[in-house]
């Protein structure tokens, strides 16, 4: 009888077939650097703030964004120290306020000027002129993509599509500053100047009735 030689089956069983995730990993990495990628071809792109065009640029990127301070480095020389300027004159006259005023003519002051007075630095006087003065939303309105430029010294002149002109002047550090808010923040100041000195001269006056009448003994004649 002849034996029965069992066969092994050697053929290779099949496995089930893997994907790679590389694919993948390579797809979720691209989507990330997309972002990155526009935002470093807009920065190397965009036009530098030493420019007027550069300068404007920015100016509508914060009122897009409704960042009245983020635009304060993008006003003139002067429009930044009247700033400063207004920030410390509400201070000061606060100060002297609170030393001899009344109660009630005190909280007026506070009212007023408080905000002002508190403000860190020049950037928050300005955010709040702004609001003031309602200039946020007039920009919103006017602003628009840049037309042409015309450049003539420290002075330049941004015309946008819609046709609006918006004057710069180059400050010492050559960064472009717009010049629409100056006569405002100006007068702004000189007003805080003039508060002061009224302030001072009031206080002084407050100051004398008050000795006067510690100095009266109770009941005696005037």
């Amino acid at each position: 009888m002849a034996a029965s030689v069992q066969m092994s089956d050697t053929r290779p069983s099949k496995r089930p077939k893997v994907r790679s995730r590389a694919p993948r990993r390579r797809w979720a990495l691209l989507i990330l650097l997309i972002p990155l990628l526009v935002f470093a071809y807009s920065w190397w792109t965009y036009p530098s703030d030493r420019t007027p065009e550069g300068a404007y640029l920015r100016v509508v990127s914060a009122v897009n964004r409704g960042a009245a301070a983020a635009f304060f480095a993008y006003t003139e020389e002067a429009a930044q120290h009247a700033c400063f300027s207004i920030r410390d004159y509400r201070k000061q006259t606060l100060l002297v306020a609170e030393e001899h005023y009344p109660t009630e003519e005190l909280a007026v002051l506070k009212e007023r000027y408080a905000p002002f007075a508190a403000a860190k630095d020049g950037a928050d006087v300005f955010a709040l002129m702004v609001e003031r003065e309602g200039w946020l939303a007039q920009l919103r309105r006017d602003v628009s993509g840049v037309k042409a430029v015309e450049e003539e010294g420290p002075r330049a002149s941004v015309i946008t599509s819609k046709g609006t002109r918006y004057a710069f002047r180059k400050r010492p550090n050559g960064i472009w500053g717009m010049t629409a808010f100056t006569p405002t923040l100006v007068d702004e100041k000189e007003r805080a100047a003039r508060d002061l000195e009224q302030v001072e001269k009031a206080a002084k006056d407050f100051a004398r009735v008050a000795s006067e009448s510690k100095d009266t003994p109770p009941g005696a004649a005037p």
